[in-house]
């Protein structure tokens, strides 16, 4: 693939009046992982969404892996992960059949093994054979994890990925962040946790009324962080 996973330039999305995003620019490369920072409000899980395929801009150009994805084709939404709020997953069914119900739609190879590993990988083993209706809220977390990266995507979209979960869990994420980047994976998060962000992140994003307004390569010092988020969001609300 020749050009960044990614690419968007001028993404605008309105829900009726309401202009949510205002024209977004944005490149991710493979081997990147970007962080989303922002007050509620911002757009950020809009943006998100739109990357994922789940919302269609209003206007602008967005393409992934070289490709317009305007028309949403199956074959680019097969080549995306995606956590978002909700799990995504079915309440009545157990961890396990949820998993291997998402392997057979993305016809995982050796599907059995892998649900295993992923399993194991969220802590979910003793918990296997429970309906998901009976996990609390970490457990349901660490299985849309679980669930995003079954099939190993190219691009991995998290809205909040380290909201509930625990110390351990928090820490296994960010494993897994890293070994994706590693292996040329691109990942794109938003979060209110900066001291989770910042460690796995090879680049930083303010996001600020529907805009990009602030972006920094490579890790950055809290203060850093902190000054531009006064800077950008605090004086210009």
């Amino acid at each position: 693939m020749i050009g960044p996973v990614l690419r968007a330039r001028g993404v605008v999305r309105r829900f009726g009046r309401a202009r949510v995003l205002a024209g977004v620019d944005l490149d991710v490369d493979a081997g990147e992982v970007v962080a989303l920072l922002g007050a509620n409000g911002a757009g950020k899980t809009t943006l998100l969404r739109v990357l994922a395929l789940l919302l269609r801009p209003n206007g602008g150009a967005l393409s992934l892996f070289g490709e317009d994805a305007t028309a949403a084709p199956p074959a680019l939404r097969r080549r995306i992960g995606w956590v978002g709020h909700e799990s995504a997953c079915y309440p009545d069914l157990s961890a396990a059949e949820n998993l291997a119900f998402y392997a057979r739609l993305f016809e995982v190879p050796d599907a059995g093994a892998r649900v295993a590993e992923l399993l194991a990988w969220a802590g979910l083993e003793e918990a296997a054979r429970r309906p998901v209706r009976t996990y609390s809220r970490g457990m349901s977390q660490r299985l849309a994890l679980a669930r995003a990266l079954l099939h190993r995507p190219d691009l991995l979209l998290m809205d909040e990925p380290f909201s509930g979960l625990d110390r351990d869990a928090a820490t296994a994420l960010e494993e897994r962040i890293a070994a994706l980047r590693t292996a040329g994976h691109a990942v794109v998060f938003t979060t209110h946790d900066v001291e989770r962000a910042a460690p796995v992140a090879t680049r930083l994003a303010i996001l600020h009324r529907g805009r990009i307004a602030w972006t920094h390569e490579g890790q950055a010092a809290h203060a850093v962080i902190a000054a531009a988020y006064a800077a950008v969001v605090v004086r210009r609300a």
